[in-house]
């Protein structure tokens, strides 16, 4: 019989800990919070210190009942939850619901779910940390004062649904600011002048600098002229050559932010998405009896430090020596601690370097082996050696105008052997190397090419792009980006069009509101300082209830004043100017989770919908009547069919362009990389000039 129990929260964690704990231990799953705050009630008495009231969450009955039998059986209780604020709660919780003595050591904490880590946790017991589960009761409770306080306000003035949060405010924010900015954009004029030069055969660019050695921006087609006007000739000589060598430093693991940045960019995973499939590798995947049955592959996956354990460095060191060779150990780098990170765990990095991606490719589902590797790599790369590249800087001279010439190559390609961070891979890797020039000698120039420019407006919110601004603000935690995003979403404030956030009239309506008569909610600067004091009270260096009772003095009278002065906004649906064909009543957009719609005007007699389908000006080139239109597929990846279908039913992954292959007559589509777009036939091996 079982002599000890361990309380985790999901099942899979529950497998793979009872296994490596062996017969004594039997260990079972809370599936998350037993307790919280009820749905239907705010659950905290303002009055009595802001006390909140937990009752077991409707569903969990039955999972509680089954935790209090098998604790009445056992000798000794470990609460196992994740290491961070909300594990702390949960086993704080568990140990209430259970009568187990939070000063007793009954906690255990692990960093990764492999056997070594998790034996090793339980022979360090400890007793729950009262401070990290006070800062989880201070978001919590301002959360729901917040939320429960003005949701119902928003309900009434504006429409059912509604919701108001500190974080997810600031997020809707940023994303109308930036659109603003957008609207309000005045494109300024610049140019620039480029020179082609050819040595022995080798062609090369160079870019004007200025004028007798000082750099000179150019604005006008005056100012162009005047520079044209001042090269005479053809020839221009080698003022000066400039080689150097440069080192290129690899990226430090992963942080949760720079992980859904970085899946985000290179595998086109949401947030959520990336944290889910994270979770899986962290709870253990089943790699077979042979390799020690279901293991974690990554550490922790909510956090905001990139230390690296002295284990995982030596275990790292000797993998690159023994792949790569010794000239690709890198030296140790210590991180700098961001403001505000709490760095309460290490980076995510792989629980072993031995298990490259290779190895589990037979075992991994697709979108796993692309997360594994791209952690796997980041951390390996992080580990080795800098890229030194060779860099040449030619400065070519005509009548005093200066026109400069960059190359490089990689000398030694270092950790870029194994992993290129994504803001580099916007740029040429290939090695682009001037020919041999010498200080003296005369260039002849080819052709001399003036371009005009416009400045552009600031580019909208990816996802990617959103987390990164949060977290440099210091908005939020790792834990709440990827809930944030999605409830914004869902809400209806915001919506993705072409993987970049839009703001919707409801997301404007509602923060202007919330800005009118709670202006601290979506006040960066106060966000910033309420995180800090939630770090503070995880110190143990403030009181949760002096923290919420200096917010809710000023909050309870602006609530009092909202009520009394919010007036009701209709938002009318917008006539999409054609009638619904089931019962002859105007369609109208609506908005929803994914984006406008088209519905009927007479909800709910008639609930008709359809998508809005987005033209391209291409006649179908299967039926010829009909139109091409953009479509999407339910895992939102576009493609492009005929709007006659189901009667016609063309379809093409790649847009159309309306022109017929010379060689073979079928309809040209273009082929798009992140970088490029390219006119080809589909049928044939006919291609035209790409587009950058």
């Amino acid at each position: 019989m079982a002599q000890y129990l361990v309380i985790v929260e999901s099942p899979a964690k529950a497998k793979t800990i009872e296994r490596y704990l062996g017969r004594k231990f039997k260990v079972k799953a809370s599936m998350g919070h037993i307790r919280d705050l009820p749905k239907s009630q705010m659950g905290v008495d303002v009055k009595e210190q802001f006390e909140p009231k937990y009752i077991t969450i409707r569903g969990k009955g039955p999972v509680l009942k089954d935790l209090k039998a098998a604790a009445k059986k056992a000798d000794k209780v470990y609460l196992a939850a994740d290491p961070d604020r909300e594990g702390e709660a949960i086993a704080w919780h568990l140990a209430h619901s259970l009568n187990i003595d939070v000063d007793s050591d009954c906690r255990v904490v692990f960093n990764e779910i492999t056997k070594e880590a998790v034996k090793e946790s339980f022979k360090h017991p400890r007793k729950i940390n009262m401070d990290l589960v006070d800062a989880q009761q201070a978001r919590r409770v301002l959360d729901r004062l917040v939320g429960y306080n003005i949701s119902p306000l928003l309900w009434q003035k504006v429409k059912k649904g509604l919701s108001a949060g500190r974080v997810q405010s600031v997020a809707v924010k940023l994303i109308i600011d930036r659109e603003n900015e957008i609207k309000n954009f005045e494109p300024e004029e610049y140019w620039s002048i480029t020179s082609s030069f050819n040595k022995d055969k080798q062609q090369f660019e160079g870019n004007f600098y200025g004028t007798n050695g000082k750099k000179q921006a150019l604005k006008s087609k005056e100012d162009v002229d005047q520079i044209l006007s001042q090269i005479k000739g053809k020839d221009f000589t080698i003022d000066k050559v400039t080689k150097k060598e440069r080192k290129r430093n690899p990226s430090l693991p992963f942080t949760t932010s720079t992980l859904q940045q970085e899946a985000a960019r290179k595998l086109n995973f949401r947030a959520r998405k990336t944290m889910m499939i994270a979770q899986q590798l962290y709870e253990g995947i089943d790699l077979g009896k042979r390799e020690g049955g279901i293991t974690g592959l990554i550490t922790y996956m909510r956090t905001d430090s990139t230390r690296i354990s002295v284990t995982a460095q030596n275990q790292a060191k000797d993998y690159i020596e023994e792949n790569y060779g010794k000239e690709y150990l890198g030296t140790v780098k210590q991180a700098k601690k961001n403001d505000g990170a709490q760095d309460a765990h290490e980076a995510i990095r792989p629980t072993n370097v031995l298990r490259d991606p290779q190895s589990l490719k037979a075992i991994l589902s697709r979108d796993q082996l692309r997360l594994y590797k791209l952690i796997w790599d980041r951390f390996m790369a992080s580990q080795m050696a800098p890229a030194v590249m060779d860099t040449m800087t030619v400065h070519l001279v005509n009548e005093g105008v200066e026109f400069r010439a960059t190359g490089s190559k990689i000398k030694f390609k270092g950790f870029m052997k194994v992993y290129i961070e994504s803001s580099d891979d916007q740029e040429k890797q290939a090695d682009h190397w001037l020919p041999e020039l010498a200080e003296g000698e005369k260039i002849r120039s080819e052709k001399i090419e003036p371009n005009q420019h416009f400045t552009q407006p600031p580019p909208r919110y990816t996802e990617a792009r959103l987390v990164k601004t949060l977290e440099e603000q210091g908005i939020g935690r790792p834990s709440t980006y990827a809930p944030t995003l999605d409830t914004i979403q869902r809400r209806g404030y915001v919506a993705l069009d072409n993987r970049r956030f839009v703001p919707t009239e409801l997301g404007e309506i509602v923060l202007s509101l919330i800005e009118e008569f709670f202006p601290e909610i979506i006040d960066v600067a106060f966000t910033v300082k309420m995180e800090g004091d939630l770090d503070a009270i995880e110190d143990g260096k403030t009181n949760w209830i002096e923290i919420i009772d200096q917010f809710y003095t000023g909050f309870e009278k602006r609530l009092q004043v909202a009520e009394k002065e919010m007036e009701k906004v209709e938002i009318k649906d917008e006539p999409a100017g054609i009638d619904c064909e089931k019962c002859g009543h105007e369609m109208v957009y609506k908005m929803g989770r994914y984006g406008k719609f088209l519905a009927c005007s007479n909800f709910p007699d008639c609930r008709n919908t359809k998508p809005i389908l987005k033209e391209i000006g291409v006649k179908c080139p299967e039926c010829k009547e009909g139109n091409v239109v953009e479509r999407k597929s339910k895992k939102k990846r576009t493609f492009y069919g005929c709007d006659n279908y189901p009667e016609c039913d063309f379809l093409s992954w790649d847009k159309p362009v309306g022109r017929e292959c010379p060689k073979c007559n079928t309809m040209l589509v273009e082929k798009k990389s992140k970088k490029t777009a390219q006119v080809q036939c589909p049928s044939c091996d006919y291609k035209e000039k790409e587009e950058s």
